[in-house]
């Protein structure tokens, strides 16, 4: 019946269309879906001009996953459709719908990040510990592999972390190259 109801309207409106995209059988709450995936890279190829739905919850569940696409699409300039709620981005009343949904997701990341803010200062106060718990590392060791000749990937297997780690440690302790040392 949505299918019906949406090739009439874009028929009335004198619209070809450029595909379908259904979802059969898979649940509409995912924001990752095969059809709707094949949506949005048919969209970032520039493949239509207007996207068509029956709602907007047949399209997404979330309000966020919903303004996400939405401004996607904006940024594309690919009108959306929304055939129940008559919102209609190409015109006047539908760009402020659109306007509006997306000044209240802003308000909702704000006043995310506020919170979040507020609970990192509490947790601070609190005296917690933030970020990633610092790396124990033998800086001698370290050293003496280097000195030894092993490259700074051998000595990161050896030591058990990240070649980086090892290339930092070595450079705050000014040991980076030994004579025939690869890498």
């Amino acid at each position: 019946m949505q299918t019906r109801e949406l090739r009439e309207y874009c028929e009335r409106r004198g619209w070809t269309v450029a595909g379908e995209y259904v979802d059969a059988g898979v649940s509409g709450s995912k924001d990752s879906r095969p059809e709707l995936n094949r949506l949005m890279a048919d969209a970032s190829k520039r493949r239509f001009d207007i996207v068509a739905v029956w709602r907007f919850d047949r399209f997404a569940r979330s309000t966020s996953h919903l303004l996400r696409a939405l401004e996607q699409f904006r940024a594309l300039g690919i009108d959306f459709v929304s055939f129940s709620e008559n919102v209609d981005t190409s015109t006047p009343t539908g760009k402020m719908v659109f306007t509006l949904l997306g000044a209240v997701a802003e308000l909702e990341r704000s006043l995310i990040a506020e919170r979040v803010r507020a609970g990192l200062r509490n947790a601070v106060a609190k005296g917690k510990r933030l970020g990633r718990p610092r790396a124990r590392l033998d800086t001698a060791r370290i050293v003496t592999l280097r000195r030894q000749g092993q490259s700074i990937r051998q000595i990161a297997g050896d030591v058990g972390c990240s070649a980086g780690l090892v290339h930092k440690t070595l450079a705050n302790g000014r040991v980076l190259r030994v004579a025939n040392t690869p890498d």
